[in-house]
């Protein structure tokens, strides 16, 4: 007996047994539906039962069956109106009882009315008056015990729960948004965190909410925490500007406080478990900055009901570009890439996202002329966001001749073809590492931008512009493919050790739909010519960026995870610039966009400078390209590389 016992006890309480009630799904509601129908059948049945033993006297203008399907009729016509279904029963509140207070009401006077109805028509009631007074009672108390059942069931198994290590937890806020997450938290399974208190600025004294004690945020934020017990917090409200909850969060990391995450109750989903919603803050909650507010109309003039063209489409900012083009409905969105698994993965996202949209998915090499130039014939683009391009630093330092293909071929392909087929905007993605350039990479695309911009000018000494040229520059994008917060995540995951370059790097940051909403403004904004540089933002030192990482997953650096300096890795600097010395600014209508005023070049002179570093490209002689590199762009000293030895013999032949 004593054996049957311990196993029962077991498949109710051990949280891995399939008949663990706690382990039950969420009822969809169909099912609550149905069983509410069930239960309004009872009632009409039990109060048939109880007219028929306490009167004698019955009305005969229904039989019984008809008046049971009258009652369950009307009673599911209420439930739809008050959604009486749609609540997870295991969270059943006071606003619940109240729904099915009004649906059983409802059902009560809708009855009563068909009946004098009835009666003031053919001189008979259907029910008696009585009757419905009892169905009503019987009906609501079933409903709503029900649902208390069901609560308390839960609730008792729930105390069962054995051997689960939980975070003791404060919530940020005590507004509703707040009083919902943490009775949330605290019915939820399998639990995570129990709530010891609320963190407020705006305390009341002996206030408690939940039976949980309400104290004040004070400056010493962490005190607070620390007094309730607690080891972690969730901040719950939405108010907080980045540079507040950034603060926040600072406090908490230095002494060593779990920082959670939870979302605005109206954005869960309904089959996702509560306790997964809430999660730990990422570094990009602390990176963001405040929206960007946008001009709209710019952008639809420019591109609603037009041809676009993404080339780099399937990459980490040409989808988002599509993504956000795709929502201003052009006529056509043509999707350009050489990447065939990224590519065909964005076409299946814009089929499902935006099935009214119409685009074409070509896979094509920007570098191939040809191929690129069929394209120009059979369609006539309106305006050409270039994003296509080689970005790895170490990557393009080992092979300068592919960034020369790519970032230099592929942008004079597209630019000469743009204007000979008259495409009304060009507008290139380029990036800080252009500014003073330290790597090959930086280097082409300081060439690329150079020969647009000549370009331009080109065709103004002509008396003939078709096509503005507008160049966009920014610097890192936060959870681009390839970038550093990516890969310390990755990093962390698996124990260790972050890898950081050098304890002094530092860098700007920007989202990836921030950097992309700037790169459409830019683009409507321009007059041709321009390269418009982007507020980023305070530089982040790399080393803060790892740290913080790590200590938001929970760790210790260099205690459970090791930060690991590696070095310089060839042609990378300690940091980046947005301007060089030559290149002063102007600001625009928008405060986070500026323009670069740049030298103008000699169109003739770059192109020829230019093929020549292709043609030597073509050799696949790196020093050669290199070399041909730095005479068309004096400022680019290599740095950590071995193409130093260039920049030395420079120096020498000047002397």
């Amino acid at each position: 007996m004593g054996r049957l016992n311990k196993a029962l006890k077991k498949i109710l309480t051990d949280p891995d047994s399939a008949l663990d009630i706690r382990n039950l799904k969420y009822l969809p509601r169909w099912a609550v539906l149905l069983i509410d129908l069930t239960l309004v059948s009872i009632s009409a049945v039990f109060t048939i039962f109880i007219l028929l033993d306490l009167s004698p006297v019955q009305y005969e203008f229904l039989n019984y069956f008809e008046k049971a399907m009258l009652v369950v009729g009307t009673n599911l016509l209420f439930f739809f109106v008050f959604k009486t279904y749609a609540g997870i029963i295991r969270y059943s509140s006071n606003i619940d009882a109240l729904k099915l207070l009004l649906a059983t009401s409802g059902t009560f006077v809708t009855l009563m009315a068909i009946n004098y109805i009835v009666y003031f028509g053919f001189g008979e009631k259907i029910f008696l008056t009585g009757g419905l007074l009892i169905n009503l009672w019987v009906s609501f108390s079933l409903l709503f015990l029900f649902r208390l059942g069901v609560k308390q069931v839960y609730e008792y198994f729930k105390l069962l729960q054995k051997n689960q290590s939980l975070v003791n937890a404060v919530i940020l806020g005590a507004d509703e948004n707040a009083i919902s997450i943490a009775g949330a938290l605290e019915l939820e399974h399998p639990r995570r965190f129990k709530i010891v208190g609320f963190l407020t600025n705006k305390p009341q004294r002996s206030l408690r909410i939940l039976d949980k004690p309400v104290i004040a945020n004070s400056r010493k934020l962490y005190e607070g925490v620390k007094s309730l017990g607690a080891e972690a917090i969730i901040l719950s409200e939405h108010s907080y500007s980045p540079e507040e909850k950034f603060k926040i969060v600072e406090k908490c990391l230095e002494h060593d406080i779990l920082v959670y995450n939870a979302p605005l109750v109206s954005s869960w989903e309904d089959n996702q478990p509560i306790a997964q919603s809430v999660k730990s803050l990422q570094i990009e909650d602390l990176l963001e900055r405040d929206p960007i507010q946008l001009e709209v109309q710019n952008k639809i003039d420019q591109l609603t009901g037009k041809t676009i063209l993404v080339t780099g489409a399937a990459g980490s900012i040409g989808s988002e570009i599509v993504r956000q083009v795709a929502e201003y409905n052009p006529e056509r969105v043509i999707i350009l890439d050489q990447a065939e698994t990224p590519l065909h993965n964005l076409q299946l996202e814009v089929e499902s996202k935006f099935p009214d949209l119409n685009f074409k998915v070509i896979i094509c090499d920007v570098g191939n002329q040809k191929r690129l130039e069929v394209l120009f014939q059979n369609y006539k683009i309106d305006v050409l966001y270039h994003a296509a391009a080689y970005k790895h630093v170490p990557l393009m330092e080992s092979n300068p001749h592919e960034a020369v293909f790519v970032n230099i071929q592929g942008t004079k392909n597209l630019a000469d073809l743009a204007v000979r087929y008259g495409v009304g905007h060009f507008v290139m993605v380029s990036t800080d590492k252009a500014v003073n350039p330290s790597n090959v990479m930086g280097a082409s695309k300081r060439a690329a931008e150079m020969y647009v911009q000549s370009l331009f000018h080109e065709q103004v000494r002509l008396g003939d512009v078709q096509t503005k040229f507008i160049t966009t520059r920014f610097g890192n994008v936060l959870g681009s493919n390839g970038s550093v917060v990516p890969l310390f995540k990755e990093q962390i995951e698996k124990g260790g050790p972050v890898t950081i370059t050098h304890p002094d790097i530092i860098r700007y940051f920007m989202t990836i739909p921030e950097a992309c909403q700037l790169v459409l403004e830019a683009g409507a904004m321009g007059k041709g010519g321009e390269i418009f540089v982007f507020d980023m933002g305070e530089p982040v030192k790399i080393m803060d960026l790892a740290i913080k990482m790590i200590k938001l997953a929970g760790y210790q650096p260099n205690k459970h995870i090791k930060v690991r300096i590696t070095g310089l890795r060839p042609g990378e600097k300690l940091y980046e610039e947005l301007l060089n010395d030559e290149c002063s600014t102007l600001p625009t209508h928008h405060k986070k966009i500026m323009i670069g005023q740049d030298v103008v070049r000699n169109y003739a002179l770059i192109n020829e400078k230019i093929e020549k570093i292709i043609n030597s490209a073509t050799k696949l002689k790196n020093d050669k390209v290199v070399a041909k590199l730095k005479e068309l762009i004096p400022e680019f000293k290599s740095n950590n590389s071995s193409y130093e030895r260039l920049d030395a013999v420079t120096e020498l032949k000047k002397k």
